[in-house]
């Protein structure tokens, strides 16, 4: 039975329940991907938002789509861009969720985020370039440069994502 006491639900046993202190809330914060995905979304966005501005629109490298014509290939980067902003925006509307709750745990969560960054820039770096051939990170030049340097970053980001997310696992959570 629980009555309600000043806008927080106290159990008849009289400890409170979702606080930061309060078992609830461990419960809350450990739920599979709460801080993580928050920051995964948010990593995701991220690194589309930079390979579509600085490969995209300032260096003109190339597309999204390459294989037509140039307005169907700014189209395809406006969809692409809209695509980064949406997994930010819903990243950060995930991330106040948490922190409204204080259920959310800055290691989780930018682990989270080099992780996400990290896998899709290898995502967009092997399956988007190699196997479905949408575009190249650059054309008239050998690309195995560019291709090794694009995915051993990839590689980094999700190396360190998994790291820092390995690491706070095994401590408490620091919940805000």
């Amino acid at each position: 039975m629980i009555r309600p006491r000043m806008g927080i639900h106290v159990p008849v046993t009289g400890r409170k329940v979702g606080m930061a202190t309060g078992r609830a809330s461990d419960r809350l914060s450990r739920r599979p991907g709460s801080s993580e995905i928050a920051g995964a979304l948010f990593g995701i966005g991220v690194a589309a938002f930079v390979d579509e501005t600085v490969f995209h629109q300032l260096l003109h490298w190339h597309h999204f789509y390459d294989k037509s014509t140039t307005d169907v290939g700014l189209v395809s980067d406006g969809l692409f861009h809209a695509f980064g902003w949406f997994a930010v925006v819903a990243g950060l509307f995930w991330l106040g969720g948490l922190r409204s709750r204080r259920a959310l745990d800055w290691r989780r969560w930018a682990g989270g985020a080099l992780l996400g960054a990290g896998a899709f820039q290898l995502y967009d770096g092997t399956v988007q370039h190699k196997l479905m051939r949408l575009h190249q990170i650059r054309y008239d030049v050998d690309i195995t440069p560019y291709d090794v340097t694009w995915n051993i970053i990839a590689a980094i980001m999700i190396a360190i994502g998994l790291a820092i997310l390995l690491v706070a696992r095994r401590g408490r959570p620091r919940l805000s």
